[in-house]
């Protein structure tokens, strides 16, 4: 491996944090090993939960991290320490990084993984990716890969030259593993209980779904320290171009599952807003750790920093209204946190996802009649989808009666929590390399969420 400036900060700071660096200047695969990961300027904390797992079949311990030498890189290492630590099934990662202005150049040239895991900057992240996969590397990325609608054409190219080379190149959608979401789609897709998908319209959507984030929160246990890129929306992006694609990528997945879905064809967009979330001098050093704002962002005529992070869209997918919604908040009351609502109404049936106050803050699922639909009707209806649920890959779930509607009562053993998912994500990516190849349908459902979150954005820029 070559030196860098920062080589004797590194070991230092290895040894303190109790991750073991490679002896050896270059490792190669073990013998056991299949693939292995190296991780590119991890800048945001998702890049560390994909090592939240102790391990993966077929997968090298040997982790390679290639960054710039800064706080960027400290921080990450901090959070995959405390992984290999635990008391409870303790990670088995090892690591070995490079450090220096050629951090990127640095990783094609060693050739020791065949994984690249990207999460930091968004900005830049599309391009990188193109050059990871022209690299020969397979990629698993955080979201968002596109924040500009300008840079839709380039995930085109990243999907084409990954199908040339038969590589996986692959976005971590975390909440496909919810159980809520499993549920709410399992259920709508039951015709005899939910019926067909209402049209719906601006005024009242068909579907809609709203998440609310907080700035200042704990991930893994620990407060989580945000660099202060996070609040550039010049490398962020916005929040309609960031959490939003979650949303999409969901409405997707639950209405039209394994579906291909064109863009070109399928979607009309329709509006879009967007707002900030203003951010004094205080919050901004608690939730970053820095005494003030640095000259990058700007301030408002009071000294605030106006976040824009919040946003909805509304738009037709093959004909079906849907609303979509996501807020910033800086910090959670006592004892909440992140939440989602969700409704998708039907003919017979609307199938929702609720996580307030009422729900204790955890995300529950209930079913309610349709108008003029007989409940007594639906509730049977929904006892025979549970009892085949139950019966196949969902055992121990149960009904209970609230008013006029029914509550899904789901086992604790489902609710894993969010950062479990981005292993059962990895676990998927992995199984896709096993194919050597991506479904069918993910490819065009990629150009599609990402269509509409910049076409949003630019909707909302208009105004």
């Amino acid at each position: 491996m070559r030196k860098s400036a920062g080589a004797l900060f590194l070991a230092a700071l290895i040894a303190v944090l109790g991750c073991q660096p490679s002896a050896a200047p270059k490792a190669e695969k073990t013998a056991a090993s299949t693939h292995s990961f190296a991780v590119l300027d991890p800048g945001h904390f998702h890049a560390a939960l994909v090592f939240k797992s102790a391990a993966y079949p077929g997968v090298d311990p040997l982790v390679s991290i290639y960054a710039p030498v800064g706080q960027d890189y400290v921080d990450h290492m901090a959070r995959v320490a405390p992984f290999n630590t635990r008391g409870d099934d303790p990670a088995q990662w090892r690591y070995r990084s490079y450090l220096g202005p050629d951090y990127e150049q640095a990783m094609f040239d060693e050739s020791h993984a065949d994984i690249a895991v990207l999460s930091g900057r968004n900005a830049p992240k599309i391009d990188r990716i193109l050059a990871c996969v022209r690299h020969g590397m397979n990629v698993l990325a955080d979201k968002p890969w596109v924040i500009e609608p300008s840079k839709l054409a380039v995930l085109d190219t990243v999907l084409a030259v990954a199908d040339s080379l038969h590589l996986v190149a692959y976005d971590i959608m975390t909440e496909r593993h919810e159980i809520t979401t499993i549920l709410q789609r399992e259920l709508i897709q039951d015709q005899t209980l939910f019926g067909v998908p209402l049209t719906g319209g601006p005024d009242q959507p068909a579907v809609v779904k709203k998440s609310v984030h907080h700035l200042f929160k704990s991930v893994a246990g620990r407060p989580l320290i945000r660099p202060w890129w996070f609040f550039d929306t010049a490398v962020q992006g916005e929040g309609l171009v960031d959490v939003t694609t979650h949303l999409v990528d969901i409405t997707f997945w639950c209405l039209f599952p394994e579906q291909p879905i064109d863009y070109k064809t399928d979607i009309q967009m329709l509006d879009a807003k967007h707002w900030p979330t203003l951010i004094d001098s205080a919050q901004f050093s608690r939730v970053t750790g820095l005494t003030g704002f640095p000259p990058q962002l700007k301030l408002d005529e009071a000294g605030k920093l106006p976040y824009f992070c919040n946003g909805s869209m509304n738009f037709n997918l093959r004909g079906i209204n849907v609303l979509l919604q996501v807020e910033w908040n800086f910090e959670a009351p006592a004892g909440a946190g992140d939440t989602h609502f969700s409704t998708v109404r039907g003919s017979l049936a609307s199938v929702l996802i609720e996580q307030g106050p009422d729900q204790n803050y955890r995300p529950e699922l209930y079913v309610e009649a349709a108008e003029g639909i007989a409940p007594e009707a639906v509730g049977q209806a929904l006892a025979t989808s549970l009892a085949r649920l139950t019966g196949g890959n969902y055992p121990g779930l149960e009904l209970k009666k609230e008013g006029a509607r029914w509550h899904v009562l789901i086992p604790d053993s489902y609710r894993i929590g969010h950062e479990a998912h981005f292993g059962q994500v990895t676990k998927s990516f992995l199984g896709y390399l096993g194919n050597g190849t991506l479904p069918a349908w993910e490819r065009p459902n990629m150009l599609a969420k990402y269509y509409v979150t910049t076409s949003a954005l630019e909707l909302a820029r208009s105004k």
